[in-house]
């Protein structure tokens, strides 16, 4: 839980995860600067991969008309478009049966426990089976079955191995529920307050030393839902059998959880912008090529570099299939999503607030952003925006 932390610290801590070969390590390099490591076979990340993202929201200084004064200490603003990092952890991929150690499951398991999300990236191109096999006509909504009932029985499992002891000692030291489940659930990075926001939710009138199994069982659901809130970026949009999937998908899940990407394509645009061959800007709608450029009115073409046919037709493909057709290619707002259902908003501190600058003697505003949890209550001596 982000109650409060300092500015110059990465602002909540994301994990990507999924069955092998869904695309979760292009997700990761098209949200960050990282390398890691992309193949279609299984298992091509072993160990954790971290790495930055960046969360773009409106600064503060855009609504203060003060974009020219604006220098952040971490992240970067452009035209009053901060980005504000967050840590992201690919972790290694998931196969049914994990909760049993098949796979890499106990280490992926153990990867979860401190995610303040998740990011579950859905191959819906149904190009991969369920341990991230070649295939086709796979049908991946049974993915974001199976993956949350292995986080569940982990849990679960973990609970009912040491249940009966766990009841007797609840009776004799006459804790109160929260208290007991507290200190089973605080190895997952869970809080008082999420264990008690679970039983809140349940309403349960019987005490805990006469739960049964399906009570029990309940109760871990409501943990994995609070505990572990989860997008689903729905990666490969721009394949055939997309739609059909993603329909499906859309009919099971709510929409506020649900995001459509194209990772391969974020990677390819930023790629060519770095090399000058395109303008664009991460997570747009847009992107321009010298030919654009020049019809706009800028006779150097933006100082672009001339694309040959090959390379512009799959430009103007890319164009066709994922940004007129989705708007944009969906990764940055996997992160706005995220911060989205952990009820994430920014707030910008300040030492004045007649100059909105964080010091004595700097004509800079605004110079950090940090990430907080709707409705906490903070107490500090300086101004925040």
């Amino acid at each position: 839980m982000l109650d409060h932390i300092h500015p110059a610290r990465i602002s909540a801590l994301t994990r990507l995860v999924t069955k092998p070969s869904s695309g979760k390590s292009t997700t990761l390099n098209s949200l960050t600067d990282a390398s890691s490591k992309v193949g279609n076979f299984p298992f091509t990340t072993i160990d954790p991969q971290r790495a930055i993202g960046y969360l773009q929201i409106d600064c503060a200084c855009k609504r203060f008309n003060l974009t020219d004064r604006c220098r952040p200490n971490y992240g970067g603003c452009t035209e009053g478009r901060r980005s504000v990092p967050i840590e992201l952890l690919d972790v290694a991929g998931l196969v049914p049966g994990a909760h049993e150690g098949k796979g890499l499951g106990n280490k992926f398991l153990d990867d979860l426990r401190h995610a303040d999300a998740l990011i579950h990236v859905v191959d819906v191109s149904g190009t991969t089976d369920a341990e991230g096999k070649e295939t086709r006509g796979y049908d991946p909504s049974q993915d974001i079955v199976w993956l949350r009932s292995e986080i569940v029985r982990w849990v679960q499992g973990n609970l009912m191995e040491k249940w009966g002891s766990i009841k007797r000692r609840h009776q004799a030291t006459k804790a109160n529920p929260v208290e007991t489940l507290q200190a089973q659930f605080s190895g997952y990075g869970s809080t008082s307050q999420t264990v008690a926001r679970c039983l809140d939710r349940l309403n349960l009138k019987e005490p805990l030393e006469d739960w049964s199994n399906e009570t029990v069982e309940k109760v871990v659901n409501t943990f994995v839902d609070e505990k572990f809130p989860t997008v689903y970026a729905l990666n490969k949009i721009d394949h055939p059998d997309a739609d059909k999937n993603i329909s499906k998908i859309a009919r099971m899940q709510d929409a506020n959880s649900i995001v459509l990407c194209s990772a391969i394509s974020e990677v390819f645009l930023r790629r060519l912008a770095k090399q000058k061959y395109v303008k664009y800007v991460e997570g747009s709608e847009f992107v321009d090529t010298r030919e654009d450029l020049i019809e706009m009115g800028d006779p150097d073409g933006g100082g672009l570099k001339e694309m040959d046919e090959k390379l512009k037709q799959r430009v103007e493909n890319l164009k066709d299939m994922v940004l007129y057709r989705f708007g944009s290619t969906g990764v940055v707002q996997c992160l706005s999503r995220a911060a989205e259902v952990l009820g994430l908003v920014p707030i910008f501190p300040v030492r004045n607030i007649h100059t909105y600058a964080s010091g004595s003697g700097s004509n800079a505003v605004f110079r950090d952003c940090v990430l907080v949890k709707k409705y906490v209550h903070i107490l500090t001596p300086v101004n925040i925006y």
